[in-house]
């Protein structure tokens, strides 16, 4: 739910009147900028990363040329969601998801404290970072991306990409290894500012239509919601609209592109707010940046969709949606 830091009330007039000018900026914006990880360090996207882990991402993230900071991230976000108590129905376990016996042959004692503890991020984190470098080694000699190889050695077995020659023809195997490099992009620091998305104009305008509609909890805008959406709900309704699908919850959707900082802010961003501003998992509102500080968004009950000021004290940070 979003607090109503401050309104805009009449102001909703006048900011329509430049929206257009700023859909249109968008695009005149996108000429300088240029985007992607560079070939240099990888460094952690601030506030990508729960405070807690961030410094233990970091320093394990480098512990082979097959994986990254951003990658190892991606890979614990992708397991458990952060959550060092996660336990699948497959019995993994943990922040890293080992299952009981590669915990048994792959578990380090990361923290140096005398015990492996497969629920201990700071045994578990290590270890996954370890077994991914132990992975790229049995894959060494396969021919493509190391990194691809690895992942695709994690997800079906080192014997698989072996035998295929790279990563193998399985549609899950695949899929993983696409995710995890798409959600690399969300976790890493960018060398400069990044590319804006093309359809940012096409969401903008989405949500542009929808002001005035009343907000409703866990409201997508469909016929049964009588058109009415809560703050994820638009945005994801908005980018769908130009073909860019995003997770259903604002928490999900911070990992759906780079992270610009604020004074990198476009037009079509999400911009995101949070109880701890140290911690992504306290993510509680989204909405569209449109420009001059400004956001649509679907506020909370008994408010409509509406334009709010971003700067308010639980701002977090903002996403560039990406395809994929």
């Amino acid at each position: 739910m979003r607090k109503a830091w401050w309104g805009l009330g009449a102001g909703a007039g006048l900011l329509a009147g430049f929206v257009a000018l700023l859909v249109i900026g968008t695009f005149v914006a996108a000429a300088g900028l240029r985007g992607g990880l560079g070939g240099g360090p990888v460094t952690l996207a601030k506030g990508a990363v729960p405070a807690a882990y961030q410094k233990l991402v970091q320093e394990w993230g480098n512990l082979c040329p097959a994986i990254n900071p951003a990658l190892l991230a991606a890979q614990l976000y992708q397991e458990s969601g952060w959550q060092p108590d996660a336990q699948s129905h497959a019995e993994a376990q943990g922040i890293a998801q080992f299952i009981p016996g590669t915990w048994a042959t792959h578990g380090i004692d990361g923290d140096g404290d005398g015990d492996r503890d497969v629920w201990d991020p700071a045994d578990a984190i290590p270890s996954a970072a370890q077994y991914d470098c132990t992975l790229a080694g049995y894959v060494d000699d396969v021919p493509g991306d190391p990194t691809a190889n690895m992942l695709a050695a994690y997800n079906a077995g080192s014997y698989a990409v072996i035998r295929y020659g790279g990563v193998p023809p399985y549609e899950e195997t695949r899929n993983y290894v696409d995710r995890i490099k798409e959600l690399e992009k969300s976790f890493a620091a960018p060398d400069d500012r990044v590319d804006p998305s093309r359809q940012a104009a096409g969401a903008i305008h989405f949500a542009q239509d929808k002001l005035g509609t009343p907000y409703l909890w866990g409201g997508d805008g469909t016929a049964a919601d009588r058109g009415r959406f809560d703050c994820s709900g638009l945005t994801k309704a908005a980018y769908a609209s130009v073909g860019i699908e995003l997770p259903r919850v604002a928490n999900d959707q911070w990992n759906s592109g780079p992270h610009p900082s604020r004074d990198e802010l476009l037009p079509g961003d999400l911009v995101f707010f949070a109880y701890d501003l140290n911690d992504p998992r306290s993510i509680h509102h989204v909405g569209i940046y449109v420009g001059g500080g400004y956001m649509i968004d679907a506020p909370y009950t008994g408010a409509t969709i509406r334009f709010d000021p971003v700067d308010t004290p639980d701002y977090f940070g903002a996403t560039r949606p990406t395809d994929g």
